[in-house]
């Protein structure tokens, strides 16, 4: 049985995430830095819940030393957070909500990888890294400013996973940056309004099936949810 670990399960994207891989056949192991009654919900004999705090190496460590030598075909870094964006402006930033933000959206999914990598280039078949970024991450895209903590974090982060896919890419292992586009999640209340956003079990069907298709000719790229590419 193909196997996934992903992060951010809770809620969200990341818990509607691990639903589609259960669907798919995958063995989960569904983690969240909050075990609370719905990522437990998930638990079942394809699936194995627990706590993991992606800020925390310790945390990191000891999910690390927990999953031992198991095969891993799929990690979905889904776990992120977004400052107050009332705060994290030109004049409100503060070094505390740029150290949050990239603590957990950009060290956190890296480090985890980096944990989990020999699990990774141990299994057969499929295998494949993402992280769930966003479109604020691209640099050529910018046209709107603000969000500095969590704009630079994305920035971070599609950085640091396009960098792994070079190294990685004769493993063949494919390394994607995934934007899931506006999502009814409790990361920004303000989406909730928009006519344009989607429920995260539409962004998670929609990212995951952009993501099975790619292979390594596709690695180290930043995709929409709707499949096409987005600039750097």
């Amino acid at each position: 049985m193909l196997t996934a670990v992903v992060t951010g399960c809770n809620s969200g994207i990341g818990h509607e995430f691990a639903k589609v891989l259960l669907k798919e056949g995958y063995f989960v192991y569904a983690v969240d830095v909050n075990a609370g009654e719905t990522l437990f919900s998930l638990s079942g004999p394809n699936c194995q819940v627990g706590r993991l705090d992606v800020a925390s190496i310790e945390s990191i460590q000891e999910f690390k030393l927990a999953f031992g030598d198991t095969k891993l075909n799929v990690l979905l870094n889904v776990a992120g957070v977004m400052p107050n964006k009332a705060s994290d402006t030109l004049n409100g930033l503060t070094l505390d909500m740029v150290n949050t933000a990239f603590t957990i959206n950009t060290f956190g999914p890296f480090f985890l990888t980096q944990a989990l990598l020999p699990n990774i280039m141990h299994a057969s078949g499929p295998r494949h890294i993402a992280v769930v970024s966003s479109r604020v991450g691209s640099i050529a895209d910018n046209t709107s400013g603000g969000l500095y903590a969590y704009r630079a974090s994305k920035t971070a982060v599609n950085s640091f996973f396009k960098n792994m896919s070079v190294e990685l890419k004769d493993q063949n292992i494919v390394v994607s940056m995934l934007h899931p586009g506006f999502t009814k999640t409790g990361l920004d209340a303000d989406v909730w309004n928009m006519k344009e956003a989607v429920g995260p079990e539409e962004a998670a069907t929609k990212l995951w099936n952009v993501l099975k298709s790619k292979q390594i000719e596709d690695t180290g790229r930043f995709w929409h949810r709707e499949g096409n590419e987005l600039p750097w």
